[in-house]
């Protein structure tokens, strides 16, 4: 199994379970980065012994992947492209826990590119601390993660100031104050941190002038207002059957083709129903572009911004990987010979923009009642009740950035 699908299913567990936990009267947008969760907890793994190791292959899929952590080495090379660009369209994502974060910088010449990905690791450690030396060795080759020396036992705040300051730096200061108090203790021995920042700009922009207010179906008795984009373009589209519904696909590409946003529109009320029976060899089938159709579209989607936050310690210990976090049950053996080691929290934060520049689309203006004269009306996308959406690197086909949007919160 490839390393990207191994991600692909460890990200539908998770985003199930958050999508679960965030239950309500109503449903509740929220995004992820499912490549920032595996890469921080693979730096884990690679300290992992026994049955802490053995949980951590199941729920994370690595044991079906050879030599995992050059996988991820390689990966983060194919995609992080090789200098700064301009963009509009905004994703930030930070992981922390024993702690996690989001991002990794290339060494790569300057060269001209038209988006942004960073990603970086780096490893905070407590300064009295005896860590292993071929751990450090193996997770500065294979992460880039440099260890930082800090005072947890006795300037704990002042560490997790600057923690914070790190990561805001390395998102844009999109994520701010990431680690909250009272997260960092005395007891704090180690945090690894792994950030990723996008920014990118469609390949075929919004004009603003046609985003118009019109009403989001957050359900079907309950409506809010959205400022809606429109464009008319060609783009990659279809129409899949499952579970006798069908379910509109559209790939909205940025100025990067191998990057692009695919929006997955099933029928008003049945999010939930996909959610549940969906799997990635289906998300990989229905999004694979040798099996969409080039069509001129008229897509409607909403202009929107979110941030999530979430704790994936009981969310990760439900999916099975529980000895992790108990101090007298966790084999980290390989961080540290000196023992009781566990991770004591893992939190995930997400902040995410969609707006004219920023997201794929097509805008124009067409009499459809000739059209219908002269040909088949060209299809029409109209994102106005909760859909489906990631971000996603076409050649290597790994989610960057995963989520749903159910409306104005």
């Amino acid at each position: 199994m490839e390393l990207s699908q191994a991600n692909g299913e460890f990200a539908l567990d998770v985003f199930r379970a958050l999508c679960q936990d965030s239950e309500g009267p109503l449903p509740s947008s929220l995004v992820f980065s499912p490549l920032s969760i595996s890469t921080a907890l693979a730096m884990v793994y690679l300290g992992a012994r026994n049955k802490t190791q053995e949980e951590m292959e199941k729920v994370l899929r690595f044991a079906q992947v050879s030599d995992v952590h050059s996988h991820f080495n390689a990966l983060t090379k194919k995609i992080t492209p090789p200098a700064s660009s301009l963009c509009t369209r905004k994703l930030a994502s930070r992981l922390s826990g024993l702690s996690f974060c989001t991002r990794k910088q290339s060494n790569r010449p300057s060269a001209p590119r038209t988006y942004t990905l960073n990603l970086a690791n780096r490893l905070f450690g407590e300064q009295t601390f005896n860590f292993s030396q071929e751990f450090l060795g193996e997770v500065q080759k294979k992460y880039l993660a440099d260890l930082q020396a800090m005072d947890f036992v006795s300037a704990t705040e002042a560490a997790r100031g600057t923690i914070n300051t790190w990561v805001e730096n390395n998102t844009n200061n999109k994520i701010m104050e990431p680690l909250k108090a009272g997260v960092l203790t005395s007891m704090t021995r180690l945090v690894l941190v792994n950030t990723v920042y996008f920014k990118g700009n469609w390949m075929h922009r919004f004009k603003p002038e046609n985003t118009k207010e019109k009403p989001f179906k957050i359900t079907k008795t309950e409506s809010r207002p959205v400022q809606m984009m429109y464009r008319k373009v060609p783009v990659l589209h279809d129409r899949v059957e499952e579970n006798d519904m069908v379910m509109q696909v559209v790939e909205l590409p940025y100025t990067d083709p191998q990057l692009s946003m695919v929006i997955l529109l099933p029928p008003e009320g049945t999010l939930d129903t996909v959610m549940s029976k969906l799997t990635i060899s289906k998300l990989l089938e229905w999004t694979d572009p040798s099996k969409l159709q080039r069509e001129n579209v008229h897509v409607y989607l909403p202009r929107f911004k979110m941030e999530s936050s979430f704790s994936l310690k009981d969310t990760l210990t439900a999916l099975g990987m529980g000895s992790l976090f108990d101090c007298d049950d966790a084999d980290l053996t390989g961080i540290s010979g000196d023992g009781g080691l566990f991770l004591s929290a893992v939190e995930h934060n997400a902040w995410c923009e969609v707006n004219e520049e920023g997201t794929e689309a097509a805008a124009a203006t067409s009499d459809r009642n000739m059209e219908r004269c002269l040909k088949p009306p060209d299809p029409l996308f109209m994102a106005e009740h909760p859909f489906l959406f990631l971000i996603m690197h076409k050649p290597t086909r790994s989610i960057l950035f995963l989520g749903r949007y159910c409306g104005p919160q």
